[in-house]
């Protein structure tokens, strides 16, 4: 448990006593706490974002090379050979904050009760639904906004380097921008975060979270094994694999799982997004409801279960 919290709670509390804060108020701290608590929440992209700048750097050197051969590709390869380096940066991070998300979910609830610290926060003016509602918020919503930030920012970076790299062997720092549709990309990358990594998978990390309040020991392994059971009987039983197409299909992010690729890019990927067609997706109603029966769970189980 954070002690600086801990004691900055403990004088925030003293100071309004008189002044209730608003349920609001409350929900804001507690994204606050779990922010506070989870450091690798930025800490993790910041690090993969730093390599990543570090790799543009070292192959500074074969720029030029690297912008001429890709001139002579036609428009869409080229535009696909220019924007790769920075769409495998840009997957890097949004797979290291996805592990993230996940080992944060796991962990949410269950940490709390094994370090005892959920007598505490307990003690506090905060229901069970509002902090349930903040920790489904670090995956949800914090996340792929750090994870949008810290791309936008590294690919800024990545791209003045290699402005810089090409103007200093005296070639057309044009020939690269011309070829870049950055502001496309940062668009289909927060359309890609929005539509998959925090609305598509809500359903994932909404069980993760059930599964944090719930089990006494080994949190992984009960959220993963009662899945692969249903899959097997399922097998077995009526020799289909409904449920394991249901479940690559989500974990593989639905529709809009090709929304940020190098291709997609080439062939003016905003042409190919399709939000009506991924509104009316009835998986992904299902999903969301699926959600919010998830965190109404996690929600009794933490008013229920005491520490391990």
């Amino acid at each position: 448990m954070n002690a600086q919290f801990v004691s900055e709670a403990r004088i925030g509390s003293a100071a309004t006593a008189s002044q209730p804060i608003s349920a609001w108020g409350r929900f804001y701290w507690s994204v606050q706490r779990e922010l506070w608590e989870n450091r690798a929440v930025y800490v993790a992209p910041l690090a993969v974002a730093g390599l990543m700048v570090f790799g543009v750097l070292i192959s500074a050197g074969h720029m030029v090379r690297n912008v001429r051969a890709a001139l002579q590709l036609d428009p869409m390869q080229r535009i696909d050979a220019i924007a790769r380096p920075y769409n495998v940066a840009a997957a890097a991070i949004m797979g290291t904050t996805l592990l993230v998300g996940i080992f944060y979910c796991l962990g949410a609830m269950h940490s709390e009760r094994r370090d005892r610290s959920i007598l505490f926060w307990k003690s506090l003016p905060v229901s069970d639904l509002t902090t349930v509602l903040a920790k489904a918020s670090i995956p949800i919503v914090a996340i792929p906004a750090i994870t949008f930030g810290i791309t936008v920012a590294m690919q800024a970076v990545m791209l003045a380097i290699e402005t810089a790299a090409v103007a200093a062997r005296g070639a057309n720092p044009q020939e690269l921008w011309s070829n870049l549709p950055i502001v496309q990309m940062w668009l289909m990358l927060l359309y890609h975060l929005v539509t998959v990594h925090a609305i598509w998978y809500a359903p994932i990390f909404g069980w993760l979270l059930l599964v944090s309040a719930w089990a006494r020991r080994a949190p992984f392994l009960w959220a993963s094994v009662p899945l692969l059971a249903v899959g097997i009987v399922e097998k077995i039983a009526f020799n289909t694999s409904y449920f394991g197409a249901l479940l690559l299909n989500r974990i593989g992010g639905g529709p809009e799982s090709s929304s940020f690729t190098s291709s997609a890019i080439a062939m003016d990927g905003m042409t190919t997004i399709t939000p009506w067609a991924y509104l009316i997706n009835p998986g992904l109603w299902i999903g969301l409801a699926f959600t919010a029966a998830c965190l109404a769970g996690a929600a009794r189980l933490r008013r229920l279960r005491g520490p391990i």
